[in-house]
């Protein structure tokens, strides 16, 4: 007999469920959608404070006298210039330069390492670190013993700071101390994926239920509402910050995904590395191009990209625009039309649409 996997959960569940949330199969994951619309809570966090689950992603502990070495021989970025409460953007690469993972990098101590990373990856990810550990470190699948919560918006702080007494103000973007909130011991960071100001909050799972909670309670008279997947996807987009499987993936590596920012090949030897200094050597031959359309259409993920009528690339993320009220989207194209400005065509029901290629991010918040 053959039956399917059930979905994993998060102890949320049954509040989202309650809540008439839309569900669906996220990698595996049952996960909220959409509550009140996508449209609708898109704007909430662009304009007041949204929260999201998020506790699908997984975490990973490296701790031990080599912690450094270990993360340093498994990411790209500079783990070695992070200061206790800082956290960097990274990736996990194979041999090849293709990703593993992107993933998030918090050094909690000298010999302490935390990282978050994505829900579908996260045994693969976990494995990898693992099959890489020639060093005097322990690695430990620490998913089970968090729950994720995000508060995003412009009027994220005056909420958060109604329930916890940490120095928000101290705690600069990609940052993150460990403190109480809303009752409960928590990692309270500063990184963000949506392109407005917030905070997530590490709790332990049991703790998840009040926690979302309090922050609904407390953000009742700044607007907060509950936000799900489908809002989250088009945040990032506008802010133009890459999905796994979509702008990035194992075919695709930092430096054609326009992520050469976190790729730091002066500080030593780590896995992929080899095959980045072959490729930066040429230039690259595709690069990942935001666009906007200028005819009548959507383009969704996975539609081709036409240029002079002939293939030439695919879109990774594509969706209406609530904030810009545009069609928008991002692809790889050959490097030569990555320029703002170049001109693509978009297959959409076998028909070509014209799109312009434009500056990214879409989106940037006020400051």
């Amino acid at each position: 007999m053959s039956g399917t996997q059930p979905l994993s959960r998060t102890p949320l569940n049954e509040i989202h469920r309650a809540s008439g949330a839309r569900m669906v199969d996220f990698g595996g994951w049952d996960m909220p959608v959409q509550y009140t619309g996508v449209v609708d809570e898109h704007n909430t966090v662009r304009n007041a404070v949204g929260l999201f689950d998020v506790s699908h992603m997984g975490e990973i502990e490296i701790t031990g006298p080599e912690a450094l070495k270990l993360v340093e021989h498994v990411t790209t970025n500079a783990a070695s210039r992070l200061a206790s409460g800082q956290a960097q953007y990274s990736g996990l690469l194979y041999e090849h330069g293709g990703f593993v993972d992107d993933i998030l990098v918090h050094k909690v101590a000298d010999d302490s390492y935390f990282l978050c990373v994505n829900a579908s990856n996260q045994d693969k990810d976990f494995a990898h670190i693992c099959s890489h550990n020639h060093f005097e470190c322990e690695v430990v699948f620490a998913s089970p013993h968090y729950a994720q919560l995000a508060i995003q918006g412009p009027k994220a702080p005056m909420v958060a700071a109604r329930l916890t007494d940490a120095d928000l103000a101290a705690i600069r973007y990609y940052w993150f101390v460990d403190g109480v909130f809303a009752g409960v011991p928590a990692r309270i960071a500063r990184t963000g994926y949506t392109g407005e100001d917030g905070f997530e909050v590490y709790v332990a799972p049991e703790y998840a239920v009040s926690v979302w909670n309090a922050i609904l309670d407390a953000g009742a008279d700044f607007g907060i509402k509950p936000c799900g997947l489908g809002a989250r996807n088009t945040l990032r987009l506008e802010a133009a910050m890459s999905l796994y499987g979509h702008e990035i993936g194992p075919s695709i590596t930092p430096f054609d995904a326009g992520l050469g920012w976190i790729v730091k090949l002066n500080k030593g030897d780590f896995v992929g590395r080899d095959a980045l200094v072959r490729q930066k050597e040429k230039p690259p031959s595709r690069a990942l191009a935001g666009f906007e359309m200028r005819g009548r259409g959507i383009a969704r993920d996975g539609y081709e990209v036409a240029l002079d009528n002939l293939p030439g690339g695919w879109v990774t993320s594509g969706s209406p625009s609530p904030t810009l009220n545009k069609n928008i989207g991002m692809c790889f194209v050959p490097a030569d039309h990555a320029q703002a400005g170049a001109k693509i065509g978009i297959l959409i029901r076998n028909q070509t649409v014209e799109a312009e290629v434009v500056p990214t991010p879409f989106y940037k918040r006020p400051k």
